[in-house]
């Protein structure tokens, strides 16, 4: 038999097969004479004809556990409308809500599991009559078999048609399970395909040809297209699940390079190929609204974007490096911030000493440490604190991190002549009672806020030192008058910020006293052993680590204080006066949270040179 007599007999079996499956549709007593996978692949088409209506039920959970916006309902309501399609697909697609919102409704709802991807066993059984393509196509994947019972992880478990026709091809009794879509998607592929990652399919779908820069429009056009753009959003996506605060998209000779800064520390992750480096690059910067065609000088900008239901605002930095463009984004997740002195690592003893400073009427109160170390987070949890009808609450910053509800926030632009300095000059006479100056960088803007302090503002900044005593030695190396300056600061903070750890999974031990006199525990405990605690793994938290909170100092600036500043008495002089006048140092208030099981000794000692 020739090749060309074997394909006709083919196509003619092909069409004989779709015939049938034509003749079957709307009438159900007809679905059984079909071949099974027949069967289940026309009852999938019907599926799609179906109107979802669970849909409804989901949006109300949705709202009622503020994972999706009345807005931004409305918004979803009229393109589908305008469009058509699903309404939960849409709500997806349209970054409104993340796929594991949805997963968690519709578990809620129909009190089933929701099955984890770590939860997935290692293969999957063989079932001859559901094709891979059958599966993608209702989001769905048969994991387990057992006796009579076929355990199947779907997005949409209300969908009859796709248990129906599972019943049919497999003759088993479907047990539906509730799944993440995208994590459905990667087990399918790992069982039944290459064993592809997402990142790895989107490459193939990129080619592998090299772009040259030069060509400015091409870039344009390349960055644009369907497959750059699921690259790029699929970086935002993984960083916002892997609780990032900031994205490094690195170029070097061969690679390109990303890597996630997670709970401090940075992290390499699955890159995408070096021949896409102008493309994803350029991607960003459009999104930024950046010049792509500018690649010798630096740029920032500012992208809004929303990522499984976030709004994220990320801001873009880019520098021209010896192999092409590196940019850093830093996420700042609106939602996710939270303005409240516990939850930053504040115990009684800060909390009480700090809040009494803030309710002064008036003086400067300080929050000093290195960059990354929590500054303006503390002081916008300061702010929001105080933040009442009866206080006109001012900012001047560069950038402004976060918005606060009903305080006025200005964003510094040096370009314009709009600096610090400047804005403060205008701030003065709008009347407030409270002002926060981002950072105090050179003398004018200290004499500025000075000069309100002395006139019954409360001003509240962030200075650069190591340590609480450090930053009046550094007022005064910037210029600020000893006098002036014993009679307006009424405390400085010091801060930095130690990884948390998962009380789920930390490990305790017991160290002696040898090794607690080394690292200095036996001035903040008592006995021969204390117990301590170490990161523990899991699948779902590699690092046993979750989050982050601050260590500090408090230093209140009394009587005797002030004598020391007038006598232009060194750091270390000042910092043992404190200690004297009852303030807790950063490594000992860092040993007393290792001690509370929240923190590692490994930690403190990491950010922590004293000891």
């Amino acid at each position: 038999m020739t090749e060309e007599t074997e394909q006709v007999q083919t196509d003619a079996g092909e069409h004989s097969a779709d015939s049938a499956v034509d003749s079957a549709a709307g009438n159900p007593a007809a679905v059984m004479s079909l071949q099974p996978e027949q069967a289940a692949q026309m009852l999938a088409d019907q599926s799609l004809l179906q109107v979802d209506a669970g849909a409804e039920a989901i949006c109300a959970d949705l709202l009622e556990h503020q994972r999706l916006r009345e807005t931004d309902l409305h918004k979803a309501q009229q393109y589908q409308q305008q469009h058509g399609g699903q309404l939960i697909t849409l709500l997806v697609r349209l970054g409104l809500v993340s796929e594991r919102d949805v997963a968690e409704a519709q578990a809620r709802l129909l009190q089933l599991p929701l099955l984890d991807s770590k939860d997935y066993p290692e293969a999957a059984p063989e079932l001859e009559h559901v094709s891979v393509r059958y599966m993608k196509h209702s989001q769905l994947v048969p994991i387990r078999v057992d006796e009579d019972q076929l355990q199947v992880v779907m997005t949409n478990p209300q969908d009859e048609f796709a248990l129906k026709s599972l019943h049919m091809a497999t003759g088993l009794q479907i047990r539906p399970l509730v799944g993440v879509a995208s994590e459905i998607d990667d087990a399918i592929e790992r069982y039944h395909g290459g064993g592809k990652s997402q990142m790895q399919q989107l490459q193939e779908s990129l080619g592998s040809e090299g772009v040259d820069d030069d060509d400015v429009e091409h870039l344009r056009d390349l960055a644009s297209e369907a497959p750059v753009i699921r690259l790029v959003n699929l970086i935002l996506q993984r960083a916002v699940e892997s609780r990032a605060s900031d994205i490094h998209i690195e170029p070097f000779e061969n690679r390109l390079k990303v890597r996630y800064r997670i709970d401090g520390v940075l992290r390499e992750v699955e890159s995408p190929p070096a021949s896409s480096t102008s493309a994803v690059i350029s991607r960003v910067k459009i999104m930024a609204k950046l010049n792509i065609a500018e690649r010798r000088l630096p740029q920032d900008g500012r992208i809004m974007h929303r990522v499984q239901g976030k709004e994220l605002d990320l801001r873009v930095s880019t520098v021209p490096t010896a192999h092409g463009e590196s940019v850093v984004m830093r996420i700042l997740d609106r939602e996710s911030v939270v303005l409240d002195f516990a939850a930053l690592g504040f115990d009684d003893f800060h909390q009480q000493r700090f809040e009494k400073v803030l309710h002064m009427p008036h003086g400067i109160i300080l929050v000093t440490g290195p960059t990354g170390s929590g500054k303006t987070t503390t002081l916008y949890t300061a702010l929001s604190s105080i933040n009442t009808p009866d206080r006109k609450i001012i900012t001047v910053e560069d950038p402004v991190e976060y918005q606060l509800e009903g305080i006025n926030q200005i964003q510094a632009k040096s370009s314009i002549g709009l600096d610090f300095a400047s804005a403060l000059r205008a701030i003065v006479r709008q009347d407030p009672d409270i002002i926060m100056i981002g950072e105090m960088r050179d003398l004018e803007t200290a004499k500025i806020a000075i000069q309100s302090a002395l006139t019954g503002h409360l001003v509240l900044s962030t200075i650069h030192t190591n340590s609480a005593a450090g930053g009046i030695t550094r007022m005064l190396d910037m210029g600020v008058e000893d006098y002036l300056l014993t009679s307006t600061v009424n405390a400085i903070m010091a801060q930095r910020l130690v990884r948390r750890l998962d009380p789920k999974t930390r490990i305790p031990y017991q160290v002696d006293r040898e090794f607690m006199q080394e690292v200095g525990l036996t001035d903040v405990a008592d006995g021969d052993q204390v117990t301590l605690y170490k990161p523990g793994t899991s699948e779902t938290n590699p690092t046993g680590f979750r989050g982050r909170l601050s260590i500090m100092e408090l230093l209140q600036v009394n009587e005797p204080i002030r004598r020391q500043i007038m006598k232009h008495a060194d750091e270390a002089d000042i910092h043992q006066l404190a200690l004297d006048q009852g303030m807790r140092s950063m490594y000992d208030d860092g040993l007393m949270k290792c001690l509370q099981g929240l923190t590692t000794i490994e930690e403190v000692l990491r950010v922590n040179q004293e000891g």
